[in-house]
C-alpha cells in the first residue's frame, strides 16, 4: 500500500513525497496529462499521505483515516448516490444550491463535472458556480485532520466567468489547504490560474509498463494484452476500460470516413456515417475526434516517416497502408486543421454532425 503502487511518472510522486516529508506542501498544484495516466489516482493518493495518521511522507492505507478517504478512489458510486440524494428532477437553481461534492472524509473533498441527473444525465458536464463556492467557503476551516485537500477534476470544464471565484482562493491561500486542478492540457485554464499553481505534466507511460499493469488487474489474454496497450496510447486507464470489440468497431468507423474523403464517395453515405458518428452515446464525441487524430498520425508515419515506428492502430495497418499511398502532406494539413477547429467549436456547442460534416466534405469528399 502506499505511493510504491502507482505506475510511471516517478519524478512526479518523488517531489510530492519530498513536499510532505519537508513539510512545504504548495497551496494549489496542477496536474495535467492525457485521460488515464493517473492524475486523479495520485491526487486522492496524495490527500491520503496529507492525513496518514502513521506516515509522513507517504500513507498506510490502514490507518482511520487512509481508510476513510480510500471510497474516492471509484467516484462513481458517489457521485450516483449525491445525484440520487438531490433528485432527478433538480432545477439550475436546486443544482446550484445543492452542489455535488465527493466527500467520504471531511477534510478531503473530490469536485466532478456536474452531471445534473443520474438517469438522463447532461450531453457535456461542467464544474458550476455551486461547486466552486462551496469549495471557496470550506477552504478556510480548520482540518480535523492535518490537511484539507480539495481535488478539481475536469478542472477546464469550469467556465472562465466563473474562475474569479476560484482566484480568490489562490490569491489569499488558506495555510492548511492544498487544490488539486486536474486537466487534460494546462493551457485550458485561464493563465491567471496557471500561473498561481504549482504544475505537473503526466507523461504516458511505456507500451510494456501498461501491458504489465493488464497482466496485473485484467484476465486479457497475451494478445489482447498486447493490443490494449498499443490502444492505449501509454494510459493505463483507457487500457483498463477498453472494450476491444467497441473499439475496432468505432476505429472502422473513423477510417470509413477518412476513405470516403478520399475516394469521393457520394454525399448520401458520407451523411449516413456522420449521423450514426454523431449520436453514438456509447463514446463521446471527442473521443471519435482522437480516434482520428489517431489515424493521421498513423498515416503520416507510414507516408513520411524516416523509419518505422510503432503504431496507434497497428490493427488496422494493411488498410492504413493502402490509405497512405493516396495521400500527400496538404491533405493531411487540412484534414488535421478542419478538426482541429471542430474539436475547438465543440466548447462553443457547435452542432457535431454538421460540423463532422464539413471537415469530412474538406478532405475531398465530391459528389457523384
Amino acid at each position: 500500500m502506499g505511493f510504491a503502487e502507482f505506475r510511471g511518472n516517478e519524478r512526479i510522486v518523488t517531489a510530492l513525497r519530498g513536499m510532505l516529508a519537508g513539510g512545504r506542501v504548495p497551496h494549489a498544484m496542477l496536474f495535467s496529462g492525457p485521460r488515464g495516466v493517473g492524475k486523479y489516482t495520485l491526487a486522492r493518493m496524495f490527500a491520503q499521505a496529507a492525513n496518514c495518521e502513521r506516515l509522513k511522507d507517504d500513507f498506510c492505507g490502514e490507518c482511520a483515516t487512509c481508510r476513510r478517504i480510500a471510497p474516492l478512489a471509484v467516484p462513481r458510486p458517489l457521485i450516483e448516490q449525491g445525484l440520487a440524494e438531490r433528485g432527478e428532477s433538480a432545477d439550475a437553481a436546486t443544482v446550484e444550491r445543492i452542489p455535488l461534492i465527493l466527500q467520504s472524509h471531511p477534510d478531503v473533498w473530490a469536485v466532478v463535472p456536474d452531471p445534473v441527473r443520474l438517469r438522463t444525465p447532461v450531453a457535456r458536464p461542467v464544474i458550476r458556480m455551486g461547486q466552486l463556492r462551496a469549495v471557496q467557503r470550506a477552504a478556510y476551516f480548520r482540518p480535523e485532520a492535518r490537511r484539507r485537500v480539495f481535488l478539481l477534476d475536469g478542472a477546464d470544464t469550469m467556465r472562465w466567468d466563473y474562475a474569479d471565484i476560484f482566484l480568490k482562493i489562490l490569491e489569499e491561500p488558506p495555510e492548511t489547504a492544498t487544490l488539486i486542478l486536474i486537466a487534460p492540457s494546462a493551457d485550458s485554464l485561464l493563465p491567471t490560474i496557471r500561473s498561481r499553481c504549482l504544475q505537473f505534466h503526466f507523461a504516458p507511460l511505456a507500451t510494456d509498463v501498461v501491458e504489465e499493469f493488464l497482466k496485473q488487474h485484467t484476465k486479457l489474454k497475451a494478445a489482447e494484452r498486447k493490443l490494449a496497450a498499443q490502444l492505449s496510447g501509454g494510459s493505463p486507464g483507457a487500457a483498463l476500460s477498453l472494450d476491444l470489440a467497441e473499439s475496432a468497431r468505432r476505429r472502422r468507423e473513423v477510417l470509413r470516413l477518412i476513405q470516403l474523403g478520399l475516394d469521393g464517395r457520394p454525399l448520401r453515405e458520407l451523411f449516413n456515417l456522420t449521423a450514426q458518428a454523431a449520436k453514438n452515446e456509447k463514446e463521446t464525441f471527442e473521443n471519435f475526434l482522437e480516434l482520428f487524430y489517431s489515424m493521421a498520425n498513423d498515416l503520416i508515419e507510414l507516408s513520411f516517416g524516416s523509419r518505422p515506428s510503432p503504431l496507434r492502430n497497428p490493427d488496422l495497418r494493411q488498410e492504413l497502408e493502402t490509405l497512405s499511398r493516396k495521400i500527400n502532406f496538404e491533405w493531411v494539413a487540412q484534414a488535421v486543421a478542419e478538426f482541429d477547429s471542430l474539436h475547438g467549436g465543440l466548447r462553443r456547442n457547435v452542432n457535431r454532425q454538421l460540423g463532422l460534416e464539413a471537415a469530412a466534405i474538406s478532405m475531398g469528399v465530391r459528389q457523384e
